[in-house]
């Protein structure tokens, strides 16, 4: 449906419908969306999910980092626990 009208009622041929015409031509113009507009969501879609690649990426080399902290401090609480007390 087409204002009201059946598909393919409204023609410009047609004198009777000039407003009508008109009016959807205006409302047409108001809607287009830029041509490129898939281009730059495409664009910040990608640049976003770069974004969080190397967001991602720091995180691991943050896990990395305290793993490896973690297994040499466990090591060292290792060497200090086989001290035996001298009194009891």
């Amino acid at each position: 449906m087409e204002a009201g009208r059946k598909r393919g009622s409204i023609k410009k041929s047609r004198s009777s419908f000039g407003e009508l015409i008109a009016a959807i031509d205006t409302a047409n113009g108001e809607v287009d969306v830029p041509a490129n507009q898939p281009r730059d969501l495409l664009r910040k879609a990608r640049a976003e999910k770069q974004n969080y690649k190397e967001l991602y990426h720091q995180a691991l080399n943050r896990e990395l980092m305290l793993l490896d902290r973690l297994a040499r401090l466990e090591k060292e609480l290792a060497r200090f626990s086989n001290v035996l007390p001298i009194r009891e």
